[in-house]
Order: structure tokens, then sequence, then C-alpha cells
């Protein structure tokens, strides 16, 4: 039989994409799924599935522990906001592992690379090894190109221009990993909040709309985690706040159902571009 894998699964499309591809290949998934946020098919694609209730680092690797596993991947994304809200412990319930992780263990920040890092060290104490999704399921990462039928225009060139080298700065410093633009002025920044939320923000404070979304891989991108990722949820909030261009970059962002995404752009009028560089700046 094939070794296990186990899969630490948040909300969104990426852990389903994921525990397919596993079943497709013969590999057994070993799922610990956060309750509220993962997806319930995750329940009939994996071997087992366990649901993660309160915030128990010992849970989790007990549970992997148990299944076999010796290598597991994180895929999904969790709403680390919620952290901040009042009396997030009475919600999440750590165990103390988890206390003693989050709140004791010594690092500069509290950003997400050095969470992550520090929890893929956690588990590697355990004989717990974390590899990257995009090991099993590549064909997800965006090939280059414009995706759809209208392209952008000479002026949102300029502003995926401008845009690129800001989101690409961001990234280096953890902040985030999106920038929404303007006639070359910036509107919002991604944070803590999310791409979606940073793109409604920037139509609350554009009320002519048309804007551009520029969402780029940070410069030493971990691809075990927190990858950059975009599809038919990016292109609503696009649509409800104003968005008229998505540019990304090719073979470094994960496109989630790519024909529905494509095809609901294409109904808005909304140009998606992938772009496996920093563009040249066109001429005013």
């Amino acid at each position: 039989m094939t070794a296990p894998i186990g899969l630490l699964a948040c909300a969104g499309r990426l852990p389903v994409a994921f525990a397919r591809k596993a079943r497709e290949c013969g590999i057994p998934v070993v799922c610990v799924g956060v309750a509220g946020m993962a997806d319930p098919a995750l329940r009939d694609l994996c071997h087992e599935y366990h649901s993660l209730r309160r915030a128990s680092l010992g849970f989790l690797i007990r549970a992997f522990r148990r299944g076999g596993v010796t290598r597991w991947a994180m895929a999904g994304k969790f709403e680390k906001v919620s952290l901040y809200q009042p009396r997030w412990w009475l919600r999440f319930l750590p165990d103390w592992r988890m206390v003693r992780f989050y709140l004791f263990r010594k690092r500069r920040a509290n950003n997400d690379d050095s969470l992550l890092l520090g929890l893929i060290a956690e588990f590697r104490a355990h004989g717990l090894e974390c590899v990257s999704p995009l090991d099993l399921v590549p064909e997800v990462l965006v090939r280059e190109g414009v995706l759809t039928r209208r392209k952008p225009t000479a002026a949102e060139e300029r502003d995926i221009a401008v845009g690129w080298d800001l989101a690409r700065e961001m990234g280096r410093l953890d902040v985030g990993q999106s920038v929404m633009v303007r006639e070359r002025a910036v509107l919002a920044v991604e944070a803590i909040e999310g791409t979606d939320r940073a793109i409604e923000r920037a139509g609350e404070l554009c009320a002519r709309s048309g804007f551009v979304v520029v969402k780029v891989a940070k410069p030493a991108q971990d691809r075990r985690f927190d990858v950059p990722t975009v599809g038919p949820a990016t292109v609503e909030a696009m649509r409800r706040a104003g968005g008229r261009v998505l540019a990304v970059e090719a073979g470094q962002t994960i496109l989630l159902d790519e024909a529905e995404t494509v095809a609901l752009a294409d109904r808005y009028g909304i140009s998606i571009t992938a772009l496996a560089g920093p563009p040249a700046l066109p001429p005013v």
C-alpha cells in the first residue's frame, strides 16, 4: 500500500483538488479539516477524516501519527483575522501545546512566515515533514497569457506595472500579496483581511470603479504555504467592487476552478492576465 499523506485543510477548493488528485494516484489521505472552514466534500474523498474543532496542536499530531503519516501538506485559507477578535481563545480553546507555541515561542513577529515555519518545525520534531501541496497538483498553477476575451487597456497595463513592484515589496515584507491600483495611484494594500476584503475596501474608496488588482508571489515564496490563490470568489469580489483587471504571476499563482473563473470574468467584462515577470511600463 502507498504510504499515506496528511492534509491540514482550511477553507477553499485547493484541499479538495489535492484530495481528489491523491485518490486518483492511489495515495491515501489522512485529513484533519478545520471545523467551519474545510469543505464537507473532503469526508468522502479522504481515507481518514478528522474534524479539528479546537486549536489543538496535540490532536493534529496524534491524528497524523496514528494514520501512519510521515509527510503532510497544508492547503486552504485560514481566516487569521479571527485570532484578533474578542475572546478568541474561547472560540478556539487551544490546548497547552498550542498555547505554548503561539504565546511563549520566541519570534520576531506573528506574521504568516514566522508562524507557519514555527508550526512546520513543531511537526518535524515529531517525525512529520511538511511538503508542498503543489508537488501533487502542479496543474493548478496559472499559465502565462491573457486568459479572458478582454485584454487590459494601455492605461490598465500602466496600473499593472505600478502595482507589480509594490505588491512584490509587500510580499517581501510579509504584509500581503495584493494591491489595488487606479490611474497609477494605490487604492488599497492587502494585509491580514485577505484579498477579497481588500478588493471590497478599494471599491468603497474608488467611486468611479474600474481599478486593477495585482497579486504576486513573495520574492522568496515557500510553496509549502501561502501561495497566492485566485478563483471564482476573487472575480465575484471584483464584480461587486468595480474591479476591471486581475493581474497575477504566471507559474506562481494558484488558479482554482479555471473554467468557471474565466467564464465568470468574461460574463462581467473583467480581464485576467498572467505575467511571467514585471511588465514593461507602457508609454503615457
